[in-house]
């Protein structure tokens, strides 16, 4: 997933140096039509692409519209400067936290062997199954004043021992690290997996040791990548709304959830989203920023298995222990404490409403992703021939850069206002509550990774595969069943999981727009988190950790075995 979002990045960046996309057809090269001679089917895609887009539009205008009951006033006075400051150090930590743990082990597990680094290469990647949340609630109780640690602390040491408050902007900071670092390190692993020896070999003959190696050539080689995994690792920060809640941090996602459900004020709500949207604008426009110079790092097209010097003695221990450290607090302790916890209550009868919550949890990953893939070759599977889908599928993926509280407030929004002009006309599965207009929440949310997925495959597939079945006079449809899906078997199975595993987390969105009487595993750990049943709330926490690891440890063998011509790349 990572990769491919990466590698649409440069493909864009390239796309506006140059003009053109380097392997695409004709059709790309020209202007795009004009919207009045966009045939029916190229219309309906295009509608269906603008109706994707539509809830990030209403909260973007919403801060054009003045409310009615000053609430806005009342939150500019009182708690948006707090909001700003608290989301402002919570984004600078994460980057530190993220940057650190996320660059130096991607380049020890890469240049260097050492003891168990193929183990410590693959196990790094796993903190991205726990969501930070889940985080939160097992370091929240283990760490707490009345938790064990600080009970031991007291008991071992003296009395009045205490831990730095985990429930605080700091433990927010090192939590977040711990879950989002992955981000970072997927891209850097890439990039540095990817780069060339030439470059290395020249600064190791021109005197650099392998620090300034790494400090000189590799780091700068792989700034897009680093920049690019800050960004994601920075919106999912701002996207997070458990973890904050349950840590007692106000930031935009709690305000948006306050303003809502406490002060009754959807427009109120809608404008603190706008304003969490434009950090998350800025955010976008600093990581292009910070790659405008990308074309003109050059790496040579020549490749070969990396020198991969061993690491013996105390340098060894050394690099294998910070290896160790954020899978270890990252995945493996929260999985030990969460499994404990679970067969803690297993004499007593199971929590209720896990049956349930797992049922609809699978129920609604599972239609959403099959959903998003049929959305993604909808749009994508004709681009090729009309320039504007293109654009159309870009825009309808943007809803993976907005936080799922910003895209709930806008679907809300949205549906409360077709409610009052259509009234007895519109459908109920749409009305606020209701399954349908979950899913749709959904949809927008994740279909950025199916399109991508999408794209990756069509991009293995030549222009003249699909005029030879338009001479034959195949239907668009025949094309893609007979053509498109058996080449793009892999990265269609790719998008169903990556979307699959998304919805399966998604906290936000789900509590806004749930209906009253469903709960999912996500929804059913924050609300017995909530009420302090950390014990309880193991159950469908761990059952999401379990069911995300798989396609984790698929991704993690994926980017081990990137490196062009090498079979075996040194890891």
């Amino acid at each position: 997933m990572i990769r491919r979002l990466h590698g649409m990045f440069q493909k864009l960046e390239t796309i506006a140096v140059s003009g053109t996309a380097n392997g695409a057809s004709g059709a790309f090269r020209r202007l795009p039509r004009p919207l009045a001679a966009v045939g029916i089917d190229s219309g309906l895609r295009l509608s269906l692409a603008a109706l994707l887009a539509s809830p990030i539009l209403v909260v973007a205008a919403s801060v054009f519209v003045p409310g009615n009951g000053g609430t806005w006033e009342h939150l500019r006075a009182t708690v948006l400067g707090e909001y700003t400051v608290n989301s402002l150090w919570l984004m600078l930590g994460v980057a530190c936290g993220t940057s650190l743990l996320g660059v130096l082990p991607a380049w020890l597990v890469t240049m260097y062997r050492f003891p168990a680094s193929r183990l410590w290469a693959a196990l790094l990647f796993f903190p991205l199954a726990i969501p930070a949340y889940v985080a939160a609630y097992v370091y929240g109780g283990l760490l707490d004043v009345a938790g064990p640690v600080q009970e031991f602390l007291r008991t071992a040491i003296a009395p009045e021992a205490r831990l730095p408050p985990v429930r605080s902007l700091g433990g927010a900071i090192v939590l977040h690290s711990l879950v989002l670092y992955p981000y970072v390190y997927l891209l850097c692993r890439t990039a540095f997996v990817q780069q060339s020896f030439c470059a290395l070999e020249v600064a190791n003959t021109l005197g650099c040791s392998r620090a300034r190696t790494f400090w000189r050539v590799g780091l700068p080689l792989a700034r897009p990548a680093l920049a690019a995994g800050l960004a994601l690792a920075l919106m999912e920060t701002l996207a997070d709304y458990g973890a904050v809640q349950y840590l007692g941090v106000p930031v935009f996602t709690t305000g948006i959830f306050r303003t809502w459900y406490g002060l009754g004020d959807a427009h109120a709500a809608a404008q603190l989203a706008a304003v969490l949207l434009v950090f998350v604008t800025v955010l976008l426009a600093l990581e292009r920023y910070s790659r405008r110079r990308a074309r003109y790092y050059h790496t040579s097209s020549r490749y070969r298995p990396l020198s991969v010097p061993r690491l013996r003695g105390w340098p060894g221990i050394a690099a294998a222990a910070f290896c160790l450290t954020p899978p270890l607090f990252g995945f493996a302790l929260p999985c030990l404490i969460l499994a404990w916890r679970a067969t803690a209550t297993l004499g007593e009868r199971m929590p209720p409403g896990f049956i349930d919550a797992l049922l609809n949890s699978l129920g609604l990953a599972a239609a959403t992703a099959l959903l998003a893939l049929a959305l993604a070759l909808a749009l994508r599977s004709g681009q090729r021939r009309d320039p504007w889908l293109h654009l159309a599928a870009n825009a309808a993926g943007l809803g993976y850069a907005v936080p799922g509280a910003v895209i709930a407030v806008g679907v809300l929004i949205s549906a409360l206002w077709l409610e009052r002009r259509l009234g007895a006309l519109w459908p109920e599965a749409l009305l606020p509550g209701g399954l349908a207009l979950l899913i749709f929440a959904y949809l927008v949310r994740f279909l950025a990774l199916s399109l991508n997925a999408v794209e990756a495959g069509l991009a293995k597939i030549r222009p003249s595969l699909e005029e030879v079945g338009r001479s034959l006079r195949v239907t668009p449809l025949q094309v893609v069943c007979r053509v498109h899906l058996p080449i793009m078997r892999g990265s269609l199975l790719t998008a169903l999981a990556l979307v699959f595993v998304d919805v399966l987390k998604e906290l936000p969105a789900t509590l806004l727009l749930r209906p009253f009487d469903l709960s999912t595993l996500a929804v059913r750990a924050y609300e017995l988190a909530g009420e302090e049943r950390l014990a309880e709330s193991a159950w469908p926490a761990l059952s999401i950790v379990l069911i995300s690891a798989p396609p984790i440890f698929l991704m993690s063998r994926l980017i081990a075995h990137a490196r062009p011509g090498d079979d075996v790349p040194a890891t």
